[in-house]
C-alpha cells in the first residue's frame, strides 16, 4: 500500500539517500560523517520534507532544548522586555523558552523548580522573590537580581552605580534638596543597592536628602501623604525625586500634577529601569538597565557547560537617559 500522505520517517530518509539508518541519525544529531553522505542525507530530508522530532530526540539525549524563564508577571514593562530578549537569546542557540509567569505565587515558583529537576527542561532562568525557594544541587539555574548562593550565578545591573548616578545627575541639574522613594523588599537582593548608591551620591555632592520607603504591600497613597506633608506655601521642599522604578516615577508624576506642581520646572524626577512608551520614548528620565545584555549573559551562563567555575555575580553597567522629566534642555 502506497503511504503517499504518511509522515516521512528516518527510515524513509535513509532509503531515499541510499545510506544506513545510522548515517541519517548522525546527520540529524550533528555528528561527523563524510561530506558526500551528509549532502545526500540533507537532500533527502529536503525532498521528503522530513521534520525532526526535537522533543523525542531530546528525551533520548536527556535534553529537551527547552529553558524555563521564571518571572513574577508579564504586565510590567521591565519583566516583559526581559522575556522578549531571553527568548531571542535562546532562539539564536536553537533553544525554546517556556515562559512561567507565576503572578508572584511562591508555591507555583517551587513547582517550576521541581519540573526542571524532573528533566522536563534543561535549566531555569529565574527572577524570583521567594525567600524559601529550594533549588537542589545540580539543577541548572541562573538568577536575576538576587544572589542565591555561591554555586548559582546571579546577573544584575550595577544598581549601586545607578543610584549614585541618579543623585549626581540631580545635583548637576541644580537640585538643592531631594528625596528617595521606593517600595520595600523583604529579600536581600541587588536592587536594594540603589538606596546605598543614592545616599553615597548625595553625600559626595553635599546634597540634602530624605527617604520614604514603603513596606511590601503598603498602598502608594503613602507617597502622596509624604509629599503633601512636605508642602509649604504652595511649594514642595524637594526639587528633585529619585524613584526606585519607572513605575513609581510614573505614579509620582501624576501625584505632582494633582498637587499643581510642574515636572520638571518645579520638581525633577528620575526613575530606574529604562521603560519606554509604545512610540519609543522613555516615560521619564531614567537609569537604563541593559536588558538585552542581561538576557544574553543569563543564557550564556546557563548553557555554557564547559565553564570550569561560573561567577557568583555578574554586574552589568547602567546608563542615564533623559526622558523629559529633568532640566537638561534648560542647562545647555
Amino acid at each position: 500500500m502506497n503511504k503517499v500522505n504518511s509522515t516521512p520517517t528516518m527510515k524513509d530518509v535513509a532509503a531515499e539517500a541510499g545510506v544506513a539508518l545510522g548515517t541519517v541519525s548522525k546527520v540529524v544529531n550533528g555528528l561527523p560523517v563524510g561530506d558526500t553522505y551528509k549532502t545526500r542525507v540533507e537532500e533527502a530530508i529536503k525532498k521528503l520534507n522530513y521534520q525532526v522530532n526535537s522533543y523525542a530526540q531530546g528525551l533520548k539525549l536527556q535534553k529537551t532544548r527547552t529553558v524555563a524563564f521564571l518571572i513574577p508577571n508579564t504586565k510590567e514593562p521591565f519583566y516583559g522586555a526581559l522575556a522578549y530578549y531571553i527568548n531571542i537569546a535562546l532562539l539564536k542557540r536553537k533553544y525554546r523558552m517556556l515562559l512561567c509567569s507565576t503572578d508572584s505565587d511562591m508555591g507555583q515558583e517551587q513547582e517550576y523548580i521541581k519540573m526542571a529537576q524532573n528533566n522536563k527542561v534543561d535549566g531555569i532562568i529565574g527572577l524570583t522573590y521567594n525567600p524559601d525557594l529550594v533549588i537542589e544541587e545540580g539543577t541548572p539555574f541562573v538568577a536575576i537580581d538576587r544572589s542565591m548562593g555561591s554555586k548559582i550565578p546571579c546577573v544584575a545591573s550595577d544598581n549601586f552605580a545607578g543610584g549614585q548616578l541618579a543623585a549626581e545627575k540631580l545635583a548637576d541639574l541644580g537640585c538643592r534638596k531631594v528625596a528617595f522613594l521606593r517600595t520595600g523588599a523583604s529579600l536581600n537582593n541587588e536592587p536594594n543597592k540603589r538606596r546605598s548608591g543614592f545616599e553615597n551620591g548625595c553625600l559626595s555632592r553635599n546634597l540634602p536628602y530624605e527617604m520614604k520607603i514603603l513596606n511590601d504591600g503598603d498602598p502608594y497613597q503613602e507617597f502622596d501623604d509624604f509629599l503633601i506633608s512636605h508642602m509649604k506655601d504652595g511649594k514642595l521642599e524637594f526639587d528633585g525625586l529619585f524613584c526606585v522604578t519607572d513605575g513609581i516615577a510614573y505614579y509620582i508624576m501624576k501625584v505632582l500634577r494633582r498637587m499643581k506642581l510642574r515636572v520638571p520646572e518645579d520638581v525633577q524626577v528620575i526613575g530606574f529601569d529604562g521603560v519606554k512608551n509604545v512610540g519609543g520614548d522613555y516615560i521619564c528620565s531614567t537609569i537604563v538597565q541593559p536588558v538585552p545584555e542581561i538576557a544574553e549573559m543569563c543564557v550564556e551562563l546557563l548553557l555554557q557547560e564547559n565553564m570550569p567555575v561560573k561567577p557568583p555575580l555578574v554586574c552589568l553597567p547602567v546608563t542615564y537617559a533623559c526622558g523629559g522629566t529633568t532640566l537638561e534642555h534648560m542647562k545647555e
